[in-house]
């Protein structure tokens, strides 16, 4: 049996990490990724497909890879390094013990040929996969890796925009697939309304079950009843209704609703197997995809331009408005739209959060690998005492407790800057290392963060210095972790805005409570954030010029311009 994303067995196996301290690889560097990649597919959205998120976003090319991986990873030695080429493993060669145990490279076209077009022939010779960006780097834990993310992005928002607080506010906003069913959590924690479509039922069904949702509606109109009931009581609520959002907002815009937030999380970067088009249901489109690819993607080109033109009019009748980063504005021009009218709307980056990556502060994500929650509960009460001083940290640590549920490996994420990165690793290692936690303990962050990212509509959009789409730092910051020793270092193409639009890394550090990890903690968690630091310094942002100076990093450039 065939399928875009490859040929897979009749029967795709279940796919699941197992809980406990026994080992089936060599050592616990080795379990600890093979556990991650396991539950990268048990969370996602098709594993049978091995599809985690975003479309077509996958964590190897398909089973035989998938089982080629497993075995690899099972007789890996502690001075080898597997070597993953788009999802496929192609080679195991003897590095040192403090080099990483996983390389893996995903999509990586030559510039010229980097076009959708060009992808998906690729892909169906079976040559390469889209890794995407936790995907395919196996960091992947549900709705939760994204949460404090968007929790973030809203809070600074409702800072600039209203008092700081989205209570009495209504957010309307489309896509509940592994990124936007962040979203009705996030604007419930910061007290206001979501009003959010979804074209396929099962995702708003999985939303609800998962408890990222409060309720959902069995119409548009219900479900804007419902919400404009919340926001008069000054209630925090979430509604969800199934409809296609290039239908649904011009409908809302016509029938006079006026938002007070209005942005969208739909797989607008993938018009060919991520945005449904309008008038079309999911299998519908999947066929289409199947009979003319060529027509099902102009579809839903076309589906987006009207998608983004209905939020336009919503900012130009006073809402605010920004893009959250899934390349609509670049679709929307490639359906016809003025280019000045669709980047006439922000990106979230730098609107809300390039401050943060100014200073090196980003998403981190820490995940048990023993499977037992009693783990993530020792490092959230430790957490509350080692940073006790920093509310920006404890106060999410208190709200994750209490409201966010775990999917798959029990698994936590805070936003921490360089220092709090480096006082986290040392806990957590001396936690491994007295028993306080029963098994390691995976590192690795979002994508979204100071240096790991090269995109010019999301993570560098606007830069101070007009470097936007300079590549190099990203490049550079996989190299940096290579050499630091982090046990996974991937390097993803085209996440987030498709082919030819970013550059990314992503890494891992298994943190087993050795001294040896303890040291390789120490270089990889300066490393990491301490690129992306210099990266905004070198664009003359004075807040990374001073981090730099503060945190002693070297940058001979920089000397004599504070």
């Amino acid at each position: 049996m065939s399928s875009p994303t490859g040929t897979i067995k009749p029967q795709a196996p279940s796919v699941s990490p197992p809980a406990g301290t026994e080992l089936r690889c060599r050592g616990w560097r080795q379990e600890g990724l093979l556990r991650l990649l396991e539950n990268t597919i048990a969370n996602g959205e098709r594993p049978a497909d091995l599809v985690i998120y975003g479309g077509s976003a996958q964590a190897v090319r398909n089973w035989d890879c998938y089982h080629a991986t497993v075995a690899s990873l099972s007789g890996l030695d502690d001075d080898e390094t597997l070597v993953m080429q788009s999802g496929k493993p192609v080679a195991v060669f003897r590095t040192t013990t403090a080099a990483p145990r996983v390389l893996t490279a995903n999509a990586q076209l030559v510039p010229r040929w980097a076009t959708w077009d060009v992808f998906h022939r690729l892909r169906e010779k079976g040559l390469t996969m889209y890794g995407q960006y936790t995907a395919g780097a196996w960091q992947y834990i549900g709705r939760q890796g994204i949460l404090q993310s968007t929790y973030e992005t809203l809070a600074e928002c409702a800072r600039q925009s209203f008092d700081g607080t989205l209570r009495g506010r209504i957010v309307l906003t489309a896509g509940l697939g592994a990124m936007g069913a962040a979203q009705p959590k996030a604007v419930e924690f910061l007290g206001g309304v979501c009003l959010v479509c979804d074209v396929d039922e099962a995702k708003v069904e999985r939303a609800l079950a998962n408890g990222y949702l409060r309720t959902a509606a069995g119409s548009m109109d219900e479900a804007l009843g419902a919400a404009l009931g919340a926001r008069e009581r000054g209630e925090a609520f979430s509604v969800a209704f199934v409809g296609n959002a290039a239908e649904v907002m011009p409908a809302l815009m016509q029938a006079g609703f006026r938002p007070d937030v209005v942005t969208d999380q739909t797989p607008a970067h993938d018009a060919l197997e991520g945005y449904v088009p309008g008038g079309m249901s999911v299998s519908g489109a999947a066929a289409l995809r199947q009979e003319d690819a060529g027509r099902r993607e102009n579809l839903a080109l076309a589906s987006i331009r009207r998608h983004l033109e209905a939020l336009l009019g919503f900012a130009a009748g006073g809402a605010v408005m920004f893009e959250y980063g899934n390349a609509i504005r670049e679709q929307a021009v490639r359906a016809g739209m003025a280019e000045a009218d669709a980047f006439s709307l922000q990106g979230f980056v730098p609107l809300y959060i390039r401050p943060n990556f100014c200073i090196g502060r980003g998403p981190c994500r820490w995940m048990a690998l023993s499977g037992e929650a009693s783990d993530i509960e020792a490092i959230d009460r430790a957490m509350l005492f080692e940073f006790a001083g920093r509310p920006s940290v404890t106060n999410w640590i208190r709200i994750a407790m209490a409201s966010v549920p775990h999917q798959g490996l029990p698994a936590r994420t805070s936003w921490l800057d360089p220092a709090e990165r480096l006082a986290f690793g040392d806990l957590v290692n001396r936690m491994v290392r007295t028993g306080e936690l029963s098994a390691p303990v995976a590192m690795s962050r979002d994508h979204l963060d100071s240096g790991s990212v090269a995109q010019p509509t999301r993570e560098t959009e606007s830069m101070r210095d007009g470097s936007d789409p300079i590549a190099d730092w990203p490049v550079l910051n996989a190299l940096l972790n290579t050499a630091a020793g982090a046990d996974l270092v991937a390097l993803h193409h085209g996440g987030g805005s498709g082919m030819g639009g970013s550059i990314s890394a992503g890494m891992t550090v298994v943190i087993d409570g050795t001294d040896e990890t303890a040291e390789r903690l120490g270089r990889v968690l300066r490393t990491d954030p301490g690129i992306g630091v210099i990266r905004h310094a070198d664009a003359g942002y004075e807040s990374a010029i001073e981090t730099v100076e503060r945190a002693g990093l070297v940058a001979p450039m920089l000397r004599g311009r504070s």
